[in-house]
């Protein structure tokens, strides 16, 4: 049987519920999941890279085969040096679609033997998105259900 590792990437400021849906089922497909948080530089985040570090190691710390890191640079760059065969992605809509069928190819045309795999959030989740939290949480509504407690907390303190 082949061991298979797959990476995770994404800015993840914050995670919320529809992230951990993604991880939860996709540590259960792959002998190793690397949650990879991006450091791009280009972007203000709301919370830094190490806050964000932080909250997923807390959120994921109950699933023994994901791990937390951070990467810059090239994607395929990174998947050769911890020796991954798959990039996971999330997908809600068909605007979604469009973006990732061109990183997917870009990668494969870049590193031919990394796949990239696609998984549509459970419905619950399928609208929910960083952004959309970030401004729930800026404008005072209710996070309920979208982030962890722990996330919650972290936001509202940012936010006041």
């Amino acid at each position: 049987m082949k061991t298979t590792v797959a990476i995770y990437p994404g800015s993840f400021d914050p995670v919320t519920n529809g992230h951990l849906d993604l991880i939860e089922r996709g540590e259960k497909m792959f002998d190793r999941l690397i949650v990879a948080v991006l450091k791009n530089l280009e972007k203000e985040p709301m919370f830094s890279v190490a806050e964000r570090v932080d909250m997923l190691r807390e959120v994921t710390k109950k699933w023994d085969c994901v791990e937390v890191d951070v990467f810059e640079g090239l994607l395929v760059d990174y998947a050769r040096h911890h020796g991954a065969g798959v990039i996971l992605r999330g997908i809600r809509a068909i605007s979604d679609y469009e973006y990732e069928l061109q990183m997917a190819l870009m990668n494969r045309k870049l590193e031919p033997r990394l796949e990239t795999v696609f998984m549509l959030p459970s419905e619950t989740y399928s609208y929910l998105s960083g952004k959309i939290v970030r401004e729930l949480a800026q404008l005072g509504g209710p996070l309920n259900g979208l982030v962890p407690p722990l996330v919650e907390q972290r936001l509202r303190a940012k936010v006041s």
